[in-house]
């Protein structure tokens, strides 16, 4: 009993880790599939209505469009617009989650909250709607995590993603009409911030001579 409870090597504690990091992948899964499941399925809808709640977007600087801020991420212009964000949001919302489920929701929510909200305030008109705002955000958090935590893991991670999706940084220029550049970019910079701001709360305070 005593030599399972401090050895990590043997055979059943293995397991029981194998188990763990199983269960960790399916948790992670689960929560990705029902979050596309959920964009997939208003797009459907949105379709029967004739794209009906494309409107529904962040519209800047009009009260009403304030209510976009929390439904953006999960509509879409169409069925091309939302296969187009399925495959990075699901691997990079992965690559956060491995954080762990609270940092990915805490994550989740900064960047909807605080970049929907630049949006409003600075966007152009229309009606930005997209989970590429999410995805710019889980990007930035992910490469601000390798400069500031500094730590193996965090670094190698970074590196992936930047070798994955460092293109998408052209995103947050202006170009191509009727794309919401400000949304890829105060998405990134809310990932960014939230990643910068943790590393404040968690640094150590200077030690004094």
């Amino acid at each position: 009993m005593n030599e399972l409870a401090l050895n990590p090597k043997t055979p059943a504690n293995r397991t029981n880790a194998a188990a763990t990091k199983s269960g960790v992948l399916k948790q992670n899964a689960l929560i990705i599939g029902i979050s596309l499941a959920v964009m997939w399925g208003l797009e459907i809808i949105d379709a029967i209505a004739g794209q009906a709640m494309n409107g529904w977007g962040i519209r800047p600087r009009e009260i009403t469009g304030l209510l976009g801020v929390p439904l953006a991420p999960v509509l879409h212009a169409d069925f091309g617009h939302l296969a187009a964000n399925t495959i990075p949001f699901a691997v990079l919302a992965f690559f956060t989650l491995l954080r762990g489920v609270k940092t990915f929701a805490m994550v989740t929510i900064f960047t909807t909250v605080v970049g929907g909200i630049l949006v409003w305030l600075m966007g152009s008109s229309g009606s930005h709607i997209g989970a590429s705002g999410l995805i710019f955000g889980y990007f930035g958090y992910l490469i601000a995590v390798a400069v500031f935590e500094r730590s193996l893991k965090s670094i190698l991670l970074g590196v992936l993603v930047g070798l994955l999706y460092g293109g998408m940084l052209f995103g947050v220029l202006p170009g191509k009409p009727g794309v919401s550049w400000e949304g890829h970019l105060f998405g990134a910079l809310a990932g960014g911030g939230f990643a910068f701001l943790m590393h404040r709360r968690n640094g150590q305070a200077p030690k004094k001579a």
